[in-house]
């Protein structure tokens, strides 16, 4: 039978020490392997929260990247989008995957419900195939609906549906059935196979941040006054044909807006042609086309028509809300082939005006 059990001082240790010390030291040990779990598990979680999509983001956004410039600046700009949640995460994906500097410039429309992993490859593979579409002045939905659809971009009919979506619509302070009017023509880089609602939506954007431009003070308009000026917007866009005349143009239906006379616009009785009765676009009017009924025929009725007949430009926005001062009344071509007008302060001038003009044009 051995002696009695002795500590590393030679004092006799009793079994009961003997037996409680390994146990403290193994308890120990799982506390501490269970903070290392917890963090770890800690640190997976913070992981997946910023990897993962912000949740605000419902639409595609417009985004550039510059030429040459940094992975860092680049992730700094989508956070502060709000399109990725940590700008430092992505920074470090770059450096772990060795492409700090092959994120790829140019224009790019950046689909909703990335992760912060997704938005590192899709700046590398240049998988996102953009097709230059340029829409111009004046045209309706529909045109460029089948404009759009020709390109390989979007369906016309899901585009039209999507200019007169309630949700869309409701996003702005746009005061019709329609974005007739709102759509911005523009030269844009689109994604082929991107939802109408984006583009719709993207094209809305445009079109007030132009507004801001030319009418910083738009705010304070009511929607169904901004809706005015947009219609009126739309008639100059079709009336005018030099731009320093669309503010003379914009003032004379002011005029006679202002005092009850009929706008008399030949834009809306060609609209009346080929946007209601589906004729061909005429090369000219006559009398008996100018009787047309409809709502939209501003030589039968008094006041704006009761929509925007077309989708504004830049100058005819401009003209329209910033008009001319004027005592103009009337305005006419000088001439088939002409590109300008005669402007005149009385009916009888106006006559004399267009019988010398469709007699002599110049």
């Amino acid at each position: 039978m051995s002696g009695p059990h002795v500590d590393e001082t030679g004092k006799p240790r009793t079994p009961n020490e003997s037996v409680r010390r390994p146990l403290r030291w193994g308890r120990l040990i799982a506390a501490i392997a269970l903070v290392i779990v917890l963090a770890a598990g800690a640190a997976a979680g913070a992981l997946r929260h910023l990897n993962s999509p912000p949740d605000h983001h419902e639409e595609a956004f417009s985004f550039s990247v510059r030429r040459g410039e940094s992975v860092q600046s680049i992730a700094r700009r989508l956070e502060a989008e709000g399109l990725i949640r940590s700008a430092r995460m992505l920074s470090v994906l770059s450096v772990i995957h060795g492409t700090q500097d092959r994120f790829q410039s140019g224009n790019y429309l950046i689909p909703s419900g990335l992760t912060t992993q997704m938005m590192h490859d899709f700046f590398l593979g240049g998988r996102q195939r953009l097709v230059r579409v340029t829409i111009p002045e004046g045209w309706t939905i529909r045109r460029m609906a089948d404009h759009l659809e020709r390109a390989g971009i979007v369906s016309a009919d899901e585009f039209v549906a999507a200019a007169a979506s309630r949700e869309i619509l409701g996003r702005f302070p746009i005061a019709a059935e329609s974005a007739q009017g709102f759509l911005y023509p523009d030269t844009y880089l689109f994604q082929e196979g991107l939802p109408a609602t984006t583009i719709v939506t993207h094209m809305i954007e445009r079109f007030f941040a132009v507004v801001e431009t030319v009418y910083p003070a738009w705010l304070l308009l009511t929607p169904e006054e901004l809706y005015e000026i947009v219609i009126m917007a739309s008639i100059v866009e079709r009336e005018y044909m030099v731009p320093d005349e669309a503010p003379l143009i914009a003032s004379v239906f002011y005029n006679r807006l202002n005092v009850g006379m009929r706008l008399e616009s030949c834009a809306t009785v060609v609209y009346v042609m080929t946007e209601e009765q589906g004729l061909a676009h005429p090369s000219r009017l006559f009398f008996r086309d100018l009787e047309r009924s409809s709502p939209f025929n501003t030589y039968r009725n008094r006041g704006l028509p009761p929509a925007p007949i077309a989708n504004p430009g830049r100058v005819a926005l401009d003209a329209a809300f910033n008009p001319a001062e004027s005592d103009y009344w009337f305005f006419v071509l000088r001439g088939a082939d002409a590109t300008r007008h005669h402007f005149s302060r009385s009916f009888q001038e106006h006559n004399e005006a267009t019988v010398f003009y469709l007699r002599s044009p110049r």
